[in-house]
């Protein structure tokens, strides 16, 4: 399934160039009392919620793909976890750009650790991404995102992948400079996701996958996810080594080599094999 949230909240089921309304099949989720979640209720019932899902996909009213608002398709992320340096040529362009390393010895994820995003920092690929700092340096970087399904701590990573809900297109938009990187990776619209969801059955090999990005038609960054350092099933049991993962946690797998400056103005296309694409306006005026 390919599953969006659009026009402010709208579930819809993506088919072709057509989105049909299925936000009736929301109604069977379990009603919710304070204390709330920390986790995504949604992702957490998704796999009860697809007959329900097909079912209200009958009557529902249908879409065109081009023509509707993309939320991030996942509302309530308890993390966003980024994974930095986790491509071997990211990691050399890293070292060798002064405005990306700031003086920071440039290793790779291993020795880095993972950082996290805020969730404010959330927006979805119908949104503009805001730039702060005029006299700084902000730079896209494009990345398969992993959804987590199900609680899991602790786990190998060869039991990671039952863990998967499904897989997005992500920009991790990034504030060079001294910061640590949960601090300057957490600007609002810095984290971009969408523009839907595709479960993890239509998804056979995550480390299978071609990724791109252009800025105002010239490609930038153009990879496979083959090429990641540590690949989906070791992210996801470097990241529960440390935090407990829930329902609609999202992991940024990280970005390959071809990052670079964007500004105000700037016109942003970047896809990833099998899971959609974007096309997104950086605004016209910083924050």
């Amino acid at each position: 399934m390919k599953l969006c949230r659009f026009n402010g909240g709208r579930l819809g089921l993506v088919e072709g160039e057509q989105v049909t309304d299925v936000s009736a099949a929301l109604q069977a989720l379990p009603s919710q009392r304070y204390p709330f979640p920390t986790h995504d209720v949604f992702i957490a019932h998704l796999n009860e919620l697809r007959p329900g899902i097909l079912e209200a996909a009958r009557a529902g009213q249908k879409h065109a793909a081009s023509a509707v608002h993309y939320d991030p398709p996942v509302a309530n992320p308890g993390k966003i976890i980024g994974a930095p340096i986790n491509y071997k040529a990211h990691a050399q362009e890293s070292a060798q750009d002064s405005n990306i390393g700031h003086g920071r010895a440039i290793t790779t994820i291993g020795d880095w650790g993972m950082f996290l995003k805020a969730g404010t920092s959330l927006i979805g690929v119908s949104d503009e991404i805001v730039l702060r700092f005029s006299e700084r340096r902000n730079d896209h970087e494009v990345e398969l995102a992993v959804v987590i399904g199900k609680t899991c701590r602790q786990v190998k990573a060869a039991d990671a992948m039952p863990y998967v809900a499904g897989y997005g297109l992500s920009l991790d938009m990034t504030l060079r400079g001294p910061e640590f990187q949960c601090f300057r990776k957490s600007i609002d619209s810095y984290a971009v996701l969408g523009p839907w969801l595709v479960t993890a059955d239509e998804v056979p090999d995550p480390g299978q996958l071609d990724l791109w990005l252009q800025v105002n038609g010239q490609t930038r960054q153009q990879a496979n996810t083959r090429d990641l350092i540590f690949d989906v099933p070791r992210l996801i049991e470097f990241a529960s080594s440390f935090y407990t993962l829930q329902p609609g946690d999202v992991i940024m797998t990280g970005t390959p080599e071809g990052v670079g400056p964007v500004v105000p103005g700037d016109w942003i296309e970047a896809g990833v094999q099998g899971l959609g694409s974007l096309a997104m306006r950086v605004a016209s005026q910083y924050a």
